[in-house]
């Protein structure tokens, strides 16, 4: 196969993490150790859906992450490949950065006295209103 299978991947089931993050974790680990580099083609969503036997859903999930972290980029109709800043955007982690985020402010509304109910009340009712 011509795509980055120089490096393995291994998802475990088993293991906490969410198999999409496994993959993210092990694709950005790769860049790092010049296993992957800048230019290389990366496999479509469904064919490495199928040769690691998971859901396409899945691999979808960690590619789009990994695009919004610029560390692989989709060509229109010519496929997907690494980033050329990849290994500089490999540190990119905006759902840990987000999770900090909302913690503080979750922080902030309990010194308030606001209840952890009312804080899910809130949270759930902005979000739903921002999907429309």
């Amino acid at each position: 196969m011509d795509y980055w299978y120089c490096m393995k991947i291994e998802l475990d089931i088993e293991d906490s993490a969410p198999l999409f993050a496994q993959l993210i974790e092990q694709v950005k680990t790769a860049v790092l150790n010049n296993e992957l580099r800048p230019g290389d083609a990366v496999p479509s969503i469904r064919q490495l859906a199928g040769d690691l036997d998971i859901n396409h859903k899945t691999v979808a999930k960690a590619y789009r992450l990994l695009e919004r972290d610029s560390v692989i980029q989709a060509k229109r109709y010519r496929g997907t490949y690494v980033h050329p800043d990849a290994k500089a955007n490999c540190d990119s982690d905006l759902s840990t950065w987000a999770k900090a985020e909302i913690g503080k402010k979750i922080d902030e509304l309990r010194n308030a006295g606001v209840t952890d109910s009312e804080i899910r009340i809130v949270f759930g009712e902005l979000m739903n209103n921002r999907k429309k």
